[in-house]
């Protein structure tokens, strides 16, 4: 009976977590399909963007990969901006730690796969309330994983049969989401400064630099001068340490 115990008890916690996700699911539809579609006309067929889907599980760097798509494609600059658009990830994975450390093996690689902002942003909010399991987890970052996959791979095959993206906006398409982040990232004096340091040395490297190595200098230079103005203001309700 234990067994059957614990398995009820699991399948329960896979489908809390499907529950949890599934207005994140939704929303990023949008994003999968112009992803999908973006990629297709920078010359990737359905079936890569899949793999690409799959085996990278990170719709920023994925945006980025594929604005500076070209062939030969540019692998440093790719890798370069691709590890400063996620950089964010260090700190979530550290966040999130405490909080699965009893996850072990395989299960734990999995756990770090499937850590998109959604995921974790859910996932801590159930650790808060109680333990965090594998299977709640899995019900988290799986459903959502395989929602992205699935509609990345509708967007190549749409975005196949567009002639001119730019007619649809799909050109404006990525400084348009990167935009809307801003919107809810730019509050403070701390995110004015490194984005302010971002925006002067992309649009120098631009002007000065041939290439798409803009988006690798204003990367680091918003991060280094994040760094020098130092840790954002402490909320008036968040107790010191």
């Amino acid at each position: 009976m234990q067994p059957e115990a614990v398995t009820e008890s699991a399948l329960a916690e896979l489908r809390a977590g499907v529950v949890d996700v599934f207005p994140a699911a939704v929303a990023v539809v949008p994003f999968g399909l112009l992803l999908g579609a973006l990629a297709a006309q920078q010359g990737l067929s359905p079936l890569e963007v899949l793999v690409m889907s799959a085996t990278v599980f990170a719709g920023s760097s994925q945006f980025v990969a594929v604005k500076l798509w070209s062939d030969p494609a540019p692998w440093l600059l790719v890798t370069v901006s691709a590890l400063m658009v996620n950089c964010r990830h260090v700190l979530m994975g550290a966040s999130l730690a405490p909080k699965i450390r009893h996850i072990h093996g395989f299960r734990s690689l999995v756990t770090l796969f499937l850590m998109a902002d959604e995921v974790w942003a859910l996932a801590e909010q159930r650790a808060v309330r109680r333990r965090l399991t594998f299977a709640y987890y899995l019900g988290l970052g799986g459903f959502l994983y395989l929602n992205w996959v699935a509609w990345n791979g509708v967007g190549a095959v749409v975005g196949a049969l567009l002639e001119d993206p730019a007619a649809y906006g799909f050109d404006f398409a990525f400084t348009a989401i990167f935009l809307t982040l801003l919107v809810d990232l730019g509050r403070g004096p701390r995110s004015a400064v490194a984005i302010a340091a971002s925006a002067g040395v992309a649009t120098a490297t631009y002007l000065l630099v041939d290439g798409p190595w803009y988006i690798a200098a204003g990367g680091l230079a918003g991060a280094l001068a994040g760094a020098l103005v130092g840790p954002a203001r402490r909320p008036l309700d968040e107790p010191a340490p």
